[in-house]
């Protein structure tokens, strides 16, 4: 049997009066991105620096590949990868050198520096770009190049904290493919993300975690049938008639129906079967003289699932970067 890349059984990481992990109990298997998500204080960060030997938890077991993060640090140490929310690369070196430099600091000796920083250069389509200054590249190989500076060592784990935040959509698209092959290669990922989008596009199991414990888990198609409720969208042709949609889906929801970001479309989760469903909102919005230029059905989307596991939306859940606010 293949031992698995993280092995998480009764966490618990108390800083003062704040317990940030309370008994958590996570197993990720070998060959495989996980994503980590869940609401701002869930505790998220505190796991993610606890994997990387940072925090010290007060309770259970952690292991990595099998080697327990409490009693073997540095053997761990040796075993991941960490890239942040920024790109912690130096602007005035080039590419080549920056992955050169921390090849060094891993222990290589010059020409296996060499040699390693090459490799993840051309791994991470930056080989045309190694020999210019890091000042001129876009914030998208920046982001690469900091994921490379990750994978000079060759971790078993690597540990992404919010990889993307910032990039724009074609940058993020390119990041998300240079994850993919490195999976392909053998490297495993945890990733937290605030974009779900990312989490359903990268991740073949998803943690969502809240006050410190695993609350749910599963594929990303396991979590939204786990939701159990279709789901149905409608777009009024007139955007001042969005509160008379609002008030129409209402009468079929299990929940509030509520309204994109765009402030454009309303949505509502359903009970029963979604196709007589769809003829009851098609019916209730006629009903008020709501005409609507798209009206469809959906199953539930992860910012669904998110919603109704832990009872807010992604939009409030920010990371929770600090340890003691975990």
């Amino acid at each position: 049997m293949t031992t698995p890349t993280i092995e998480a059984h009764g966490l618990t990481t108390r800083f003062g009066d704040v317990t940030a992990l309370d008994g958590l109990d996570l197993v990720a298997p070998a060959g495989q991105v996980v994503a980590l998500l869940g609401p701002n204080g869930a505790g998220k960060s505190t796991f993610v620096r606890s994997l990387a030997t940072l925090v010290r938890p007060d309770e259970g077991e952690l292991r990595v590949a099998g080697v327990d993060v409490v009693r073997q640090p540095r053997a761990v140490r040796r075993l991941i990868g960490l890239a942040g929310q920024a790109a912690s690369v130096e602007e005035a070196m080039t590419g080549r050198e920056n992955l050169a430099m921390v090849a060094r600091l891993f222990g290589l000796d010059r020409r296996a520096a060499r040699r390693a920083a090459a490799e993840v250069l051309d791994q991470l389509g930056l080989a045309d770009a190694g020999d210019r200054l890091v000042r001129t590249y876009s914030g998208g190989m920046r982001r690469r190049l900091d994921l490379g500076a990750s994978l000079v060592g060759r971790p078993r784990l690597l540990l992404l904290d919010e990889p993307t935040t910032g990039l724009d959509p074609r940058s993020r698209t390119e990041l998300w493919q240079a994850i993919r092959d490195l999976v392909a290669a053998g490297t495993d990922v945890l990733l937290t993300t605030q974009y779900l989008e990312e989490a359903d596009q990268l991740a073949q199991q998803i943690v969502v975690i809240d006050r410190g414990r695993v609350i749910a888990a599963g594929t990303p198609s396991e979590l939204k049938a786990r939701a159990g409720h279709d789901v149905i969208e409608v777009r009024p042709s007139d955007p001042a008639r969005v509160p008379d949609a609002l008030a129409a889906l209402a009468q079929l929801g299990v929940e509030e129906p509520r309204v994109d970001d765009d402030g454009h479309r309303v949505r509502v989760a359903v009970d029963g079967s979604g196709g007589s469903r769809l003829g009851d909102a098609v019916r209730a919005l006629d009903a008020r003289g709501v005409v609507a230029d798209d009206i469809a059905l959906r199953r539930p989307t992860l910012d669904e699932v998110f919603l109704a596991l832990t009872g807010e939306p992604v939009s409030e859940a920010a990371d929770d970067d600090q340890p003691a606010a975990a």
